[in-house]
């Protein structure tokens, strides 16, 4: 029950944020990112954090399946 509160309390927080989130101007955030050459770095990071959390879950199933032929 509690956690349902959250959530609904969470959802009705952000719903400012997404109204404010289209500001209609020409010039879009990746717009602005591409010219500056800087949305390299941004895809560059975020793909180093996925290949780190895939990396991440593949060790993981090895130890868990190791863990299952114990038993």
């Amino acid at each position: 029950m509690k956690k349902s509160w959250v959530i609904f309390i969470h959802t009705l927080l952000c719903l400012p944020m997404l109204a404010l989130a289209e500001t209609g101007n020409d010039e879009s955030l990746a717009t602005l990112m591409r010219s500056n050459g800087k949305i390299y770095v941004v895809v560059a990071v975020m793909l180093t954090i996925l290949i780190g959390l895939i990396l991440y879950l593949i060790s993981l199933d090895r130890k868990i399946s190791k863990l299952e032929k114990e038993d």
